[in-house]
């Protein structure tokens, strides 16, 4: 499991013309699910996130979390975070998980971060989304599940 997280001052995403969701200050996610993701790197990747401290305090340092600061979340479901482009000039997605096992690894992500922070807004699984950010830094963190270490 792999998410990028965009610290923003404010995101959006678009669904079939329409904003479907908004947040002021705080993350805009991308998750992307593999084939041997499960409920561990769930756990492991919310407990990063939540605790990750990339807002500054009163001082101007990174270091403030997004509970600390009471920020919103932005998740959107993103298979090409794990493109492989080794071969030729066609991303392969042959890592990523298919619908069937990805929808409820996503599902059970939302449902985990909600259960630990608050609720969250999200894209729509499989839609054609266009969503727009003001990364706040900028700041961009990548974090995988399969580099714990």
């Amino acid at each position: 499991m792999k998410i990028i997280i965009q610290r923003v001052s404010e995101a959006s995403v678009l669904i079939d013309s329409q904003v479907k969701r908004t947040i002021n200050q705080g993350f805009m996610i991308l998750l992307g699910i593999t084939l041997d993701d499960n409920r561990e790197d769930i756990e492991w990747i919310i407990r990063k996130t939540l605790g990750l401290r990339i807002f500054n305090d009163e001082g101007g340092i990174m270091n403030k979390s997004i509970t600390d600061v009471d920020g919103d979340i932005l998740l959107i479901s993103q298979f090409t975070l794990h493109a492989s482009t080794k071969k030729g000039n066609r991303p392969s997605y042959l890592k990523a998980a298919k619908p069937e096992i990805a929808i409820p690894l996503y599902e059970l992500f939302i449902k985990q971060l909600e259960t630990q922070f608050k609720p969250i807004q999200t894209g729509e699984f499989g839609a054609d989304m266009k969503v727009s950010i003001v990364n706040d830094g900028p700041v961009t963190i990548i974090i995988d599940s399969k580099n714990k270490e």
